[in-house]
């Protein structure tokens, strides 16, 4: 491809990075490529879509698929009612490649280190387009919540873990491959999903739904889990989106605007006496969704990793390649101490997430145990992390991370999503004292995580006497955010103790636990910024 042309009429253009090319999001990662190799992931497989993904014309497909916005198509032309949302064909080429790399599938094909995989692919395909990722991650962690109904299981399984991606509007016997959304939030109740008004009245075996869902993820999913009151109470249930010669009473009343996660669409829907399969018990709808919901919380854990990362990689470019004052700004210490100060959260946040998806790959009660708190922790803190890195990301490029022509405005509008999908930020708070309340051996498991820390570094032993003592028991309501934030920073350090190079570990203790330094990222003192700033990726 020949270069653009720097000699213009007017001027010449100097001082600008060049265009990235090919970045091999594996190979340039040393955190992820270790930790996720390390904790039993696929690391051939991941290396293979590293380099897929960071291949220009994928990213370019990412930006594509952002930029022309889903589109409602509620009728035909002769007035009859389609309900469909049409995509622009990069969209169906990054679900193509993320379920033909086994996005869904992994965890579930038996094979070792299959969530690990799966987490680094969350993780790898959130910095190229994460509105895709979507409808994958609610397919991935509707698998085991299908357990609850064997025959449902059977029939829906094998097409959920396929890799071929169908987007044929069809009944699912004649599809190669499915996906499966959520539809389960209500305007009168938001998280309290109790609250849910829509009615299930039992039909000829079946249900029939009726009520509105204010937010419906991947409307053109083959199928969703909703929950709504059967006459035994709150009921989960598998609604199909096609039927066998007809469409299913699943009404899209509008799309919704969103600040980001732009080329998936969202939709506010309307059952009319739609069909629907019971999953689980009647009353039990809860009970019976949080698996799934479970599964969806590592996602957004390692979502706004991927994002921080990408946000990184894009001011290490640009500093790399721009000079101000006579020097590369790469090579400018207040510079330099002020990505070393972000890398950190990025690397913790990667360890921790990639350890709790080693969890849910272990068999091991303990280990259960352990992922059912510590995957509460990392979505929390994780999410908590990634908009202000995203942001100073931003003011490292200048005006220039403000402009549409860069990435960095699109990961500004996605940074937030994550920590409020799948329970805000006080909803994952409570449910954190919830567990350490009411599952002793969830809270057990994360102590002897914290416990196989001790004794490498006096700064974290200290931390961690003083949050025991700070919260000897369980922490007072209003105290619930100090104390997550507090326990899962204390978590992500242990992860780093065992499992990071010694500046990433010691430097985050440094500046995560024993505050060396002010609050705003680069203010933070004695870090060993060389060593930090190379595991961003070449500088040159």
């Amino acid at each position: 491809m020949l270069p653009a042309r720097s000699r213009l009429a007017g001027h010449e253009v100097t001082n600008q990075p060049i265009p990235r090319g090919d970045a091999d999001l594996w190979a340039e990662d040393p955190a992820l490529s270790a930790l996720a190799a390390g904790f039993g992931g696929d690391a051939g497989h991941l290396a293979a879509r590293g380099r897929a993904l960071g291949a220009p014309d994928l990213r370019a497909a990412g930006r594509e698929a952002m930029r022309v916005a889903p589109d409602l198509r509620l009728f035909d032309a002769g007035g009859r009612r389609l309900d469909e949302v049409v995509f622009h064909p990069a969209y169906h080429r990054l679900m193509a490649e993320g379920l033909g790399a086994g996005y869904a599938a992994l965890p579930w094909e038996g094979a070792a280190g299959g969530h690990v995989s799966h987490a680094a692919l969350v993780y790898l395909h959130s910095q190229v387009e994460p509105g895709t990722c979507c409808p994958m991650t609610m397919t991935y962690a509707a698998v085991p919540a299908l357990a609850a109904d064997p025959a449902l299981a059977a029939a829906w399984r094998t097409k959920l873990i396929s890799r071929r991606y169908d987007p044929a509007v069809a009944p699912l016997a004649a599809k190669q491959g499915a996906t499966l959304g959520m539809a389960m939030t209500e305007k009168q109740g938001g998280s309290d999903v109790r609250t849910n008004a829509t009615r299930a009245e039992p039909a000829g075996g079946h249900y029939r739904l009726t009520g509105h869902k204010w937010f419906c993820s991947a409307p053109m999913s083959d199928g969703f889990l909703t929950l709504a009151q059967a006459p035994g109470g709150l009921t989960c249930f598998l609604v199909p989106r096609w039927l066998e010669g007809e469409r299913n009473a699943i009404r899209l009343l509008r799309l919704k605007d969103k600040l980001g996660n732009r080329a998936n669409a969202s939709a506010e829907i309307e059952y009319e006496g739609a069909l629907a399969h019971r999953l689980g018990e009647e009353g039990q709808g809860v009970r019976t969704i949080i698996e799934m919901v479970h599964h969806t919380r590592l996602d957004t854990a390692m979502a706004p990793v991927g994002l921080m990362r990408a946000a990184l990689a894009e001011a290490h470019h640009w500093v790399a390649h721009r000079t101000a004052f006579q020097r590369r700004l790469i090579d400018q210490p207040l510079m330099r101490a002020v990505l070393a100060d972000l890398a950190l959260d990025w690397e913790g946040a990667t360890a921790l997430g990639l350890r709790v998806a080693a969890a849910f790959d272990d068999p091991a009660p303990e280990a259960r145990a352990f992922a059912r708190l510590a995957v509460a922790l990392a979505k929390y803190l994780a999410n908590k992390l990634c908009p202000p890195l995203v942001a100073e990301a931003m003011e490292v490029m200048g005006g220039m991370g403000y402009v549409e022509d860069t990435a960095l405005p699109w990961l500004y509008r996605e940074a937030p999503l994550n920590g409020i999908w799948e329970g805000s930020g006080n909803v994952i708070c409570l449910d954190i004292l919830r567990s350490v309340a009411k599952e002793p051996a969830a809270a057990a498991a994360v102590a002897a995580e914290l416990e196989a820390a001790r004794g490498a570094d006096r700064r974290f032993d200290a931390a961690l006497a003083d949050h025991r003592a700070r919260w000897p028991g369980l922490p007072a309501e209003a105290e619930a955010r100090w104390f997550a934030e507090s326990l899962a920073t204390l978590l992500t350090a242990a992860t780093l103790i065992r499992h990071a190079p010694n500046p990433v570990a010691e430097g985050y203790v440094a500046a995560r636990l024993a505050r060396a330094g002010g609050r705003t990222p680069g203010s933070t003192t004695g870090l060993d910024t060389a060593a930090l700033i190379a595991r961003l990726g070449p500088s040159t």
